[in-house]
């Protein structure tokens, strides 16, 4: 890890502390703790330094956010959100949007994207949400669902059909017609500030449209997703890291049968397979992230690939730690436990598990007629 990964990862060990279980059940991140880290940069560590971002490339965000993702899920979930938006504005928006929103986004102000809504989960293309020109304005109308940190966030790009294309379009949430709700007790991240997002008749000038507008709907999700499975995968090896370190600490402290938990066998197996799960994710993210630095031409499927990998292993490797644990790491606010809950949540956000094998099975019919 390099010295500013490395000092940054210090850093925020040092603010998270062991008070991650304590946001988990209070449902919140302390709001300093999240403006402090945008102020510096680290809530989307890949935004070019000519925009005031810190312009780590793949490789390194990486590592950070799986530092991150071993210390808190939440706060890696506005992480991830926020880097999303940042990479969506720097690929879809013109020079002047680029140049303004970034370093915005670099500095401390905050932003989610909205995808999901009541009709429209794995299937994007189904999307209501409307954004239509009236004069020299915007007519933004939707209901967004589960949109990740918008209850943090200043700034929602919201992805909405816009004449036989699609746009996004940024909002300011205290724009007149934005209600933003929380998720009550979602399953996994639980202080990551899930909410749905309602916009009647939401009046926006026409800067706020990224690009111009009207692109191919799967462009603009496509491109946002990039960067969000990529930085859920190596969420997920940060899952791993954290489920191994409370297994092996567990299992060599706890005696049963008069020897350590860890020289029975069948909890030896557990333990093997965690750290074997933790590895090879970390392969398929370092990968994936080698193809983003380097703008493989296979950047897509491996992205892909280390997402269905990771979150694939982050869900068994959890349901393990907490089998090696029993009793001790079945109860709320235990790090194993806050694993399980966040991890399966992984299998399904940013592309079902489901979606990334038809993906993966679509490349590989592809490779097949090379």
């Amino acid at each position: 890890m390099r010295e500013p990964v490395a000092a940054a990862a210090s850093a925020v060990t040092e603010l998270v502390g062991d008070r991650a279980s304590d946001w988990d059940r209070a449902g919140r991140l302390p709001e300093d703790l999240v403006r402090k880290l945008g102020a510096a940069g680290q809530l989307s560590a890949q935004i070019p330094a000519r925009y005031g971002g810190p312009g780590w490339s793949s490789a390194d965000n990486g590592e950070f956010t799986a530092h991150v993702g071993s210390l808190c899920g939440s706060l890696r979930s506005v992480m991830t959100s926020q880097g999303m938006a940042a990479w969506t504005v720097e690929r879809l928006g013109d020079p002047a949007q680029a140049a303004e929103l970034l370093p915005r986004l670099a500095s401390g102000e905050t932003a989610a994207v909205a995808f999901s809504e009541p009709q429209a989960g794995s299937d994007l293309s189904a999307i209501e949400t409307t954004v239509t020109v009236d004069g020299d304005t915007l007519l933004l109308s939707g209901h967004k669902k589960w949109v990740t940190a918008a209850d943090h966030a200043d700034l929602i790009l919201v992805v909405a059909r816009m004449d036989e294309g699609g746009a996004v379009v940024v909002v300011d949430r205290t724009a007149p017609g934005v209600r933003v709700r929380r998720v009550a007790d979602p399953l996994g991240c639980r202080a990551a500030g899930h909410a749905e997002v309602r916009l009647d008749d939401v009046r926006l000038p026409l800067s706020r449209l990224l690009g111009g507008g009207r692109q191919p709907l799967s462009l603009l999700v496509t491109t946002a997703l990039a960067y969000g499975r990529i930085s859920v995968a190596w969420g997920c090896v940060g899952i791993l890291r954290a489920c191994v370190a409370a297994a092996v600490e567990h299992a060599g402290s706890r005696h049963q049968f008069g020897r350590p938990l860890g020289q029975h066998q069948l909890v030896a197996r557990h333990l093997a397979d965690l750290w074997t799960a933790e590895q090879l994710s970390t392969r398929a993210c370092e990968h994936a992230s080698r193809c983003w630095d380097d703008n493989d031409a296979d950047l897509v499927p491996a992205i892909v690939l280390a997402k269905y990998v990771s979150a694939t292993h982050a869900a068994k490797g959890a349901a393990a730690a907490v089998q090696v644990l029993a009793s001790a790491g079945a109860q709320d606010g235990h790090v194993v436990a806050r694993a399980y809950r966040d991890a399966k949540l992984m299998e399904i956000i940013e592309g079902s598990n489901e979606v990334c094998q038809l993906i993966l099975a679509d490349h590989a019919l592809t490779r097949s007629r090379i």
